[in-house]
């Protein structure tokens, strides 16, 4: 379960404030959720928090169990190490076995010798299929995915698709995503954000209904 108590959220900058979050106490249950909410309302942030990344104003926000980074980020890699120490370092910082998670980005990630040049040296595609096949790398008793589920060309997202699948059979999902097509395949409830307020539906096709009449939603059934 992940716990919010009495958590705030607010970015403050000269003559502005940016409440993302307002005094939020809710416990999100073992399950797959969907995070909807419109453009700017803070999406992306809640699953940092979640993850740890970044931290509230006010309030915490307890893990119990092993939660990913959002899945396919690349903002944590640093530039100067290689790919190959990059994995080396996130195996340490999330306690798995180094050997494995660099044996299991080998052989996904099909980047070859470029495994062993600086990050700073890959393409926007390299980059997305090591961020990727690191995030795979790892067990996790929940991934947090921000708008992406596969990367690359036809044949790696397919790669994408088959790992993740195997993943979700025994870790559960938090989701971000526009797709709604998407959203009702991946999760069973959905947490709609709005105005800096939380609020859980245990039925994910209610949670879309309450986010699209939230946004003044008229059009077909997926937003993309």
């Amino acid at each position: 379960m992940i716990s919010f108590i009495g958590v705030d959220k607010i970015y403050r900058g000269r003559n502005l404030s940016k409440v993302i979050l307002d005094d939020v106490t809710l416990d999100l249950p073992d399950c797959n959720i969907a995070v909807l909410g419109a453009n700017g309302a803070g999406k992306s942030t809640l699953l940092r928090m979640i993850g740890g990344s970044e931290l509230p104003t006010r309030g915490q926000i307890r893990r119990r169990g092993r939660v990913s980074w959002p899945l396919g980020l690349a903002a944590g890699f640093n530039g100067s190490m290689t790919g190959l120490e990059n994995v080396q370092f996130l195996a340490r910082i999330y306690g798995q076995d180094t050997e494995r998670a660099i044996e299991f980005v080998e052989d996904f990630a099909e980047l070859g010798a470029s495994l062993r040049q600086p990050w700073s040296t890959y393409s926007s595609g390299m980059r997305a299929r090591l961020a990727f096949a690191s995030s795979m790398a790892f067990d996790f008793d929940t991934y947090l995915i921000d708008e992406i589920i596969a990367v690359g060309d036809a044949s790696f997202k397919a790669k994408c698709h088959q790992a993740f699948r195997e993943r979700r059979a025994r870790s559960r999902v938090i989701m971000v995503s526009h797709a709604m097509r998407i959203v009702r395949d991946y999760c069973d409830m959905g947490l709609v954000m709005h105005r800096g307020r939380l609020t859980l539906w245990e039925d994910v096709e209610e949670a879309i209904a309450a986010h699209q009449e939230l946004i003044g939603f008229a059009g077909d059934d997926d937003e993309d």
